[in-house]
C-alpha cells in the first residue's frame, strides 16, 4: 500500500510530553499563534495526558455536557480547549492525541469538511497498515466497522490551522456514559451537543500497544525531528494561569 504522509511542507515531529491537562489546551494556543506569526515551523505534536480529563469544546456548556458528580467522584479534570466540536475523555496511557499547528495553505480552497479529512488520510493509512479497518466519517471521525475511533476538531487564527485528533486506544464504556452527558436531558438552551456515537477502541480492533501505535503515527506522518522551546512552554503556563486553568474560562457556558 502506498504511504501516505500529512500533506505540510516542512513539518516537524515533537514526540509525547507529560503535561497537566489545562497545559496542553494552552500549548495548543501557543503553537498556533507561533505558526500565525512566523516564529516556528509547522509540527506535528503528541501528547502525554498525566490525568484523567474531559475536554470540551470551545462552544460547549460544561452543565450539558459533563456530570460534574461523577467527574469529581471518578477524579476527572474538566478543562476547555481553543477548538469545537465535542467533549472528548482521556485518560493517561489510554489515550492518543496529537495536533497540528499548521499554515492553512495546504487546505487553501477546500471545505471545512474536506479539510479535515485530507489533514486525517495519513492516520486512516497508519491504522490500516496496523491491520485496522479504518475508514473517515464526515466531518470529522476516524472510524471502524465497529465505530467511532477518534475524532477531530480545529481552530484557525490569522493564516495558521490548529487540528487535533483524539483516539480511544482503551477505553471504559461505562466510565464514558457516566461522565459525559450523551443523551440525558438538555440543561441549558446554550452551546453545542456532544453527538451520541458507538466507539471502537483501538485495542478491541488490534494486538499492537498503545506505544507501538504511536510509533506507527509518529512514523507514518512523514514529519522530521523537531521540538519545543523553553519559551513556548513558559508561555504556556502563563496561559494557563491566566486563562486555561481559570473557571471564568472553563465555565464560560456554564
Amino acid at each position: 500500500m502506498r504511504r501516505v504522509t500529512i500533506p505540510v511542507p516542512d513539518l516537524t515531529l515533537a514526540l509525547e510530553l507529560d503535561l497537566p491537562s489545562h497545559a496542553h489546551m494552552a500549548l495548543d494556543e501557543v503553537l498556533l499563534e507561533a505558526v500565525a506569526a512566523g516564529r516556528r515551523p509547522p509540527l506535528l505534536r503528541f501528547w502525554g495526558w498525566t490525568e484523567p480529563t474531559l475536554v470540551l469544546g470551545s462552544n460547549q456548556s460544561v452543565s450539558n455536557e459533563v456530570d460534574q458528580d461523577a467527574a469529581a467522584l471518578r477524579g476527572f479534570t474538566i478543562t476547555r480547549r481553543l477548538s469545537g466540536g465535542g467533549t472528548m475523555l482521556a485518560e493517561p496511557g489510554r489515550t492518543i492525541t496529537w495536533s497540528l499547528a499548521i499554515p492553512a495553505e495546504p487546505v487553501a480552497g477546500m471545505s471545512f469538511a474536506d479539510s479535515f479529512a485530507y489533514l486525517d488520510r495519513w492516520a486512516v493509512e497508519a491504522l490500516r497498515g496496523l491491520g485496522v479497518d479504518a475508514g473517515y466519517r464526515p466531518l470529522n471521525d476516524i472510524v471502524s466497522p465497529a465505530g467511532k475511533i477518534a475524532g477531530a476538531a480545529q481552530a484557525r487564527r490569522r493564516g495558521a490551522l490548529l487540528h487535533h485528533v483524539t483516539m480511544a486506544y482503551s477505553m471504559d464504556q461505562q466510565a464514558l456514559r457516566e461522565l459525559i452527558r450523551v443523551g440525558r436531558p438538555t440543561v441549558t438552551e446554550k452551546g453545542v451537543r456532544s453527538a451520541d456515537k458507538v466507539v471502537s477502541p483501538l485495542d478491541t480492533l488490534l494486538d499492537a500497544t498503545r506505544e507501538e501505535v504511536v510509533a506507527a503515527l509518529a512514523d507514518a506522518s512523514g514529519a522530521v525531528p523537531g521540538r519545543l522551546e523553553q519559551p513556548e512552554l513558559e508561555k504556556a503556563a502563563d496561559l494557563v494561569a491566566g486563562k486555561y486553568a481559570r473557571r471564568e474560562w472553563i465555565h464560560r457556558l456554564p
